[in-house]
């Protein structure tokens, strides 16, 4: 396994989250970003429960952040040979929702600029929830992705479509 300092973020992805944690708790998105990404060895102890499979470990993932019942958002390694960057965000609910929410980083910074999180673009378990862009996000977007700009439910879509066999794929590794 990777050690953690091995494991930077992503410069636009740091960026993203500094400005995400000012926003917990008052703009209604469920996501509350990690300063660092979850260490490799509790990457696998996190991918293990939830999966209930002791066989597996976590290194297709690279968790930075989380809902407030405990589901992970990640990029998951599916590109083989491919940078961080160029992976696709998934979020794994703590109540077993599975979601591609993005293609890649470039697409990640335009939901959350849209006023989306992970959980968010996973779910649609609050039907009133109405999202609310942010400036300064989509600023970072532009800066950092200016050619990806969409928004959220294109976002949401061309990672569904992209990959549409996340769910099974994971549902099978379950015991």
């Amino acid at each position: 396994m990777t050690p953690n300092e091995d494991r930077p973020f992503p410069t636009a992805l740091a960026a993203a989250l500094a400005i995400r944690l000012d926003r917990i708790g008052e703009d209604g998105v469920d996501f509350e970003p990690f300063a660092a990404f979850l260490p490799a060895d509790e990457t696998t102890d996190w991918f293990r429960a939830w999966t209930g499979n002791s066989e597996l470990d976590g290194d297709d993932f690279r968790v930075f952040g989380q809902d407030g019942t405990g589901g992970y958002a990640a990029f998951w390694l599916v590109r083989p040979g491919r940078p961080l960057a160029e992976q696709p965000v998934v979020f794994l609910g703590s109540e077993g929702e599975t979601g591609v929410v993005a293609r890649d980083l470039a697409a990640f910074l335009w939901l959350l600029a849209d006023g989306f999180g992970p959980f968010e673009a996973a779910t649609s378990y609050e039907p009133d929830w109405v999202p609310h862009p942010d400036r300064e996000l989509t600023a970072l977007a532009e800066r950092c992705a200016p050619g990806h700009r969409a928004p959220a439910t294109a976002v949401i879509e061309q990672a569904t479509q992209e990959f549409p066999g996340f769910e099974d794929s994971i549902m099978e590794l379950c015991r």
